[in-house]
């Protein structure tokens, strides 16, 4: 099992930054790729952006390229999400995700509200 925590998330208004952070613990986190994902109310969840185990390789929503980024600090078992230039349409509950293999496992989510 893995258990993913995540945090960072918040009220902020258009134009801001949040970083999110999503922390792993239970079973290595070695050789695992992760991702960010979002679901705003009323919506299916979304795709917003991946990293794999080295770092090496990224892949983002069109929503959010040039926007955010992704990084990960396999030390510290934590993948984050640099949120920047935040506007009202990326206001969802974010989650992250980690997939090794035939495994996967979702964090419970974090608020971010992108309003005035």
């Amino acid at each position: 099992q893995v258990q993913l925590v995540e945090s960072g998330g918040g009220l902020v208004q258009p134009g801001g930054s949040l970083r999110l952070s999503c922390a792993a613990s239970g079973r290595t986190f070695s050789k695992s790729a992760m991702g960010w994902f979002r679901q705003a109310p009323g919506k299916e969840r979304e795709f917003v952006a991946a990293i794999s185990w080295s770092g090496s390789s990224t892949s983002y929503a069109n929503s959010v390229k040039g926007r955010f980024t992704i990084s990960r600090d396999n030390a510290k078992n934590t993948v984050f999400l640099q949120m920047n230039s935040l506007k009202p349409e990326d206001t969802a509950v974010y989650y992250c995700k980690f997939t090794r293999g035939g495994e996967e496992y979702w964090g419970q989510g974090t608020q971010v509200t992108v309003s005035s």
